[in-house]
């Protein structure tokens, strides 16, 4: 299941970039929690709780059960995205969606391959994952963060589409489930080429011919050396 984890939060009221760079001076990160037909809530988390929940995170999905100071009761939230800056990747924003446990939730859950295809094992084919991830339905409580699958009985050209595969207890796919997950490809066979002849060796021997005379000229030269027959003296 989802790993949950609880994580304290302080509400904020400075918003902008001054304030973030004043509260990562603190050690701290902004944050915002929505949901659960709430107002948005602006947060602010310690930089090293956000480093420790995400080393022991196992998955993509991460339900985190907020104490917000100030507040009497907690509140369970799922980790909906984690802004990074694109030099260093220093974490610059969380955002945490609010759940109730007792409500049915949507998310994406990845995709594992368990086991080496027989196909690709003894005949050289290819796994190919079409889905890398599979929206489902379920409670939080029930939430995966991951479906892991059997892939070792797949020959070559066999599948393994959404409907094959098993669902945890509590979990439904929310796609069609004719896709395809996984499936096993026959490997590629590269043609060898064909040998090119070099040029001028598969060209046969020159014969040289008497040229004919060609046109009018020829016409009148043939002319001439009749008349020049015909006046020859008969022996």
């Amino acid at each position: 299941m989802a790993k949950q984890v609880k994580l304290k939060a302080e509400t904020r009221t400075a918003v902008g970039r001054s304030a973030a760079r004043k509260l990562k001076a603190q050690g701290a990160i902004p944050a915002i929690v929505y949901g659960a037909k709430a107002k948005p809530q602006p947060l602010q988390v310690s930089a090293r709780d956000i480093r420790a929940m995400l080393s022991h995170a196992s998955g993509e999905n991460i339900l985190v059960e907020l104490e917000i100071a100030g507040e009497k009761s907690n509140r369970t939230a799922l980790v909906q995205e984690i802004q990074h800056s694109p030099v260093g990747g220093d974490i610059l924003h969380i955002d945490f969606h609010a759940v109730s446990m007792d409500e049915k939730i949507h998310a994406d859950v990845p995709l594992e391959a368990a086991g080496i295809p027989n196909g690709v094992k003894n005949f050289g084919g290819l796994l190919e994952q079409s889905l890398k991830t599979l929206p489902v339905e379920c409670l939080p409580r029930d939430l995966p963060d991951r479906i892991t699958v059997d892939v070792s009985n797949l020959n070559i050209g066999d599948s393994i589409h959404v409907r094959d595969i098993p669902m945890p207890n509590g979990v439904t796919p929310k796609v069609q489930l004719e896709l395809t997950a996984f499936s096993v490809l026959a490997p590629v066979v590269e043609e060898e080429p064909v040998p090119v002849a070099a040029e001028g060796e598969a060209a046969g021997p020159e014969v040289i011919t008497e040229k004919k005379p060609e046109g009018e000229a020829g016409a009148t030269a043939a002319a001439t050396a009749s008349a020049a027959k015909e006046k020859e003296p008969k022996k």
